[in-house]
């Protein structure tokens, strides 16, 4: 255990509790480099790698002899690896490959209002969910004596499933965008600016329904191992829930303000729900 035991806190002697305080001092690090480098995506590529690091702590606590842990902490490395592969390529890990986002609201709220949301939301804020959407390894923890059940092997099935989707999603929005940069480049005409077909076809960001889905499954681990339904760590998923539906919001008010077509996009494809719409006649 790392015992920093940097604030008081209910989860203290705990290896979760040891996993808060280590991200504290990562939200420490993502605020410290921000101000540094004066580029905000720090945060992003801590992001991918700590919630691994967590299930480790908590699943070496353990001595490695409890069987959910060890199937949470495989899931959920599965998860970074992918994560961390998609953001390396697109040049994520670069100085100067902070998300676009992140750019477009320092200008629209101001540098006074985004320094205080860079010291309080965008490096504490964004590790504390982090932490929280990966709390359900901690009622595994609390339970580790508790057999697998039918309950792990359904939220094993469902996470590859959004797993395999979320990578699908990926490579498609990845093939769209190299071969739009190849057309651009050799002054060909970009007749689709933003990708509405394959997964898109179906809802406008099948990548974050599927990450969404991903961490609601990861709170069945918890309801398997305690046996009941209600467990605090479920606050996780709803807290990233709520974030990826602003983040959606965000993403299509800039998407739309550069292309004005997005608009029948929008009309005709729901936005997270993979519901495919009839096409008109």
């Amino acid at each position: 255990m790392f015992d920093l035991n940097l604030i008081p806190h209910p989860l203290a002697g705990t290896p979760f509790g040891d996993a808060l305080d280590l991200a504290i001092v990562i939200g420490a690090l993502a605020l410290g480099l921000s101000l540094l480098t004066r580029e905000y995506g720090w945060v992003d590529r801590f992001w991918a790698l700590a919630p691994p690091i967590f299930c480790l702590i908590v699943a070496a606590d353990a001595e490695f002899e409890s069987a959910r842990l060890n199937l949470m902490t495989v899931l959920i490395t599965l998860w970074s690896a992918r994560l961390t592969h998609n953001f390396w390529r697109k040049g994520g890990f670069k100085l100067g490959g902070e998300d676009y986002r992140w750019t477009y609201m320092r200008a629209r709220v101001g540098e006074l209002r985004f320094q205080l949301m860079n010291c309080t939301f965008i490096s504490f804020g964004q590790m504390l969910i982090v932490w929280l959407f990966t709390a359900p390894v901690h009622h595994a923890w609390l339970n580790r004596d508790a057999p697998l059940n039918w309950v792990d092997a359904l939220a094993t099935a469902l996470f590859l499933l959004f797993w395999v989707g979320e990578a699908a999603a990926d490579q498609q929005q990845w093939n769209f965008h190299q071969e739009k940069k190849r057309k651009i480049e050799g002054g060909e005409e970009v007749a689709e600016p933003f990708l509405a077909t394959g997964l898109f076809s179906w809802c406008r960001h099948p990548n974050f329904f599927c990450e969404i889905s991903m961490w609601w499954v990861v709170y069945l681990f918890a309801v398997a191992a305690a046996g009941s339904l209600l467990q605090w760590s479920i606050a996780g998923a709803i807290v990233l829930h709520l974030q990826f539906l602003g983040s959606t919001r965000l993403t299509e008010t800039i998407t739309l303000e550069k292309y004005p077509s997005y608009r029948e996009y929008q009309q005709r494809v729901p936005a997270l729900i993979p519901i495919k719409f009839k096409s008109p006649d």
